[in-house]
């Protein structure tokens, strides 16, 4: 066996490796500084080593710098004696197929290389972060100690492996590791047979009852969907589009919402639309569900799904509660009551849903950004979204316009939309929550216009497994009507802050439920944007994106 020579370097420190919600995500020019990411995986190592890990998983979204980072993540690996590596082949991994590869071969950590939906290239985003042993996304306390070992890192090893051919299913051997290159794509269209009646769903695209138009935004998704959507249930080869991950996504932004999916809402409002239109992100977690001349909501999609579970033959005997991120609507608590189930409320960050999902407290979870996921895995899900969809398609024989007839029909409709202020200077954005925070206890009792406070808080969650305790996770505003408000800095993003402001107002099953969601909050949207003064200390009248 060739000795590869390890080298250990001198290194300082950089102080801003914090993870934020879905861990390290900078500019790639950031990523590309001396030593930045070879510091940061040698401090997530020196914290896991002393576990003694035996398997890790590495893999990513393919955008701009993923196989560079890879091949840095294997040379300090090799030199940290790490025993075995999964890395996907080409460097292709979805999220959620990260997460199911560590649960399947029982992997002690995993390295997902992505920034999720924001944009990619030279001058994109690209980022890191790690998933534990159960597949989910570390949880505080880990991220907390690679934070802390990053500010005091004084030197890091590498071994001389050269370059790794990745687009070969190979096995080799560097030094104490073994280096293990599969297909991730086949292990997660096999696992998602095991919990959808494939069978059904070819018939159903055979028969013509079922029909889809998937965006892959030339992102991970294309692989997955082309095989399980076209490959294995027979839909038509047109049926998946932007299909080929590109290194820039194809210059496009890959988050599926209104606003960057407009090619495939554009293409849902035609005559000859399809029964089912979907689209996924950069890395593959998130979703969005179109019928024709339908957007079905994230939070609604979660309800609907809860609704209908027991056709999903994963649920076929039931589930025994559900979860939503806090400023995901209420519309699936409704639909719990009636199904006599507990309802969880966590902060956003799919990590908050593990605890519950480990501890079978529940087998359904969501999150109003986009994203719905299941006790498969431990990571959101957006093609499992889009089979569970297909799925009710096809069950009920109805349109996804009706179904949601139906259902609002049933439960009464949450009006919901989001507000998102992008690229806020931080100083102000960080102001702006203060000085919410310190309005909270003189907001009960006023009003404005039409609507009266009825009270507001800054949501704090107590795990109710571990008993941790997650504070200041937004700030919620609760009207007399019923309407809600949510505030919060956004996580996810690389300059300056995002501000996102989220309304909810219901209506009764025996109100009018055929308004349009952007024109029913706009009332409600006025009113949030002068109790939290964003003009006033942002500068800014108007969002960048409503969804």
């Amino acid at each position: 066996m060739h000795d590869y020579g390890v080298k250990e370097y001198s290194t300082v420190p950089y102080t801003d490796q914090k993870p934020g919600t879905s861990g390290l995500r900078k500019k790639v020019d950031v990523f590309k500084q001396e030593n930045y990411l070879a510091n940061f995986v040698q401090s997530f190592l020196n914290v896991i080593k002393k576990d003694k890990p035996h398997l890790l998983v590495v893999g990513g979204d393919g955008r701009y710098f993923n196989l560079e980072a890879i091949q840095t993540i294997i040379r300090i690996a090799v030199a940290n004696e790490i025993p075995q590596l999964l890395i996907a082949k080409g460097g292709i991994l979805s999220t959620p197929a990260a997460s199911h590869w560590i649960r399947k071969y029982q992997a002690d950590a995993g390295i997902i290389l992505s920034a999720s939906h924001n944009p990619a290239g030279e001058d994109g985003d690209f980022g890191i972060k790690f998933n534990g042993a159960n597949g989910a996304p570390a949880p505080e306390s880990l991220t907390a100690a690679v934070y802390e070992e990053s500010t005091q890192i004084s030197a890091y090893q590498t071994a001389d492996v050269g370059e790794i051919d990745l687009n070969e299913i190979q096995d080799i051997y560097l030094n104490k590791t073994e280096l293990i290159i599969r297909d991730g794509v086949v292990d997660y269209v096999h696992h998602m047979a095991s919990l959808f009646n494939f069978e059904s769903l070819m018939q159903g695209f055979e028969s013509g009852t079922l029909s889809i138009l998937f965006d892959a935004m030339h992102a991970v998704t294309g692989p997955y969907a082309r095989q399980l959507l076209v490959d294995v249930l027979g839909a038509d080869k047109t049926s998946v589009f932007n299909a080929y991950p590109k290194f820039d996504f194809g210059g496009g932004h890959p988050d599926p919402n209104l606003v960057h999916a407009a090619e495939l809402v554009a293409k849902m409002s035609e005559d000859e639309a399809p029964v089912l239109g979907a689209a996924s992100d950069g890395d593959g977690d998130r979703n969005i569900i179109l019928g024709k001349n339908q957007f079905v909501s994230p939070s609604d999609s979660l309800a609907v799904i809860l609704e209908h579970h027991r056709l999903l033959p994963q649920f076929a005997e039931g589930i025994s509660g559900v979860a939503r991120s806090m400023p995901t609507s209420t519309a699936v608590d409704r639909v719990a009551a009636s199904f006599g189930i507990d309802c969880y409320e966590t902060p956003t960050g799919w990590k908050f849903f593990g605890n519950l999902l480990d501890d079978e407290r529940i087998q359904l979870c969501g999150e109003e950004s986009f994203g719905t996921g299941s006790d498969h895995v431990r990571e959101k899900d957006g093609l499992w979204a889009v089979l569970a969809w297909l799925t009710i398609v096809n069950s009920l024989k109805l349109p996804v316009s009706e179904i949601m007839a139906n259902h609002w029909a049933r439960y009464g409709r949450s009006y919901y939309c989001r507000y998102d202020f992008e690229g806020i200077n931080s100083d102000s954005a960080n102001h702006l929550m203060a000085a919410l925070n310190e309005s909270l206890t003189s907001l009960a009792g006023q009003d404005f216009g039409q609507y009266r406070v009825e009270r507001a808080d800054n949501f704090s969650y107590s795990d109710p497994v571990d008993g941790s305790v997650s504070a200041n996770q937004g700030v919620r505003v609760y009207f007399t009507d019923g309407s809600r408000v949510v505030y919060r800095l956004s996580g996810t993003g690389t300059v300056g802050a995002t501000l996102r402001v989220y309304l909810e107002q219901y209506t009764a099953a025996d109100g009018d439920l055929t308004g349009d969601a952007a024109s029913v909050t706009k009332s409600l949207a006025e009113v949030a944007l002068i109790i939290a003064k964003v003009e006033e200390l942002t500068g800014r009248s108007e969002p960048d994106v409503i969804t």
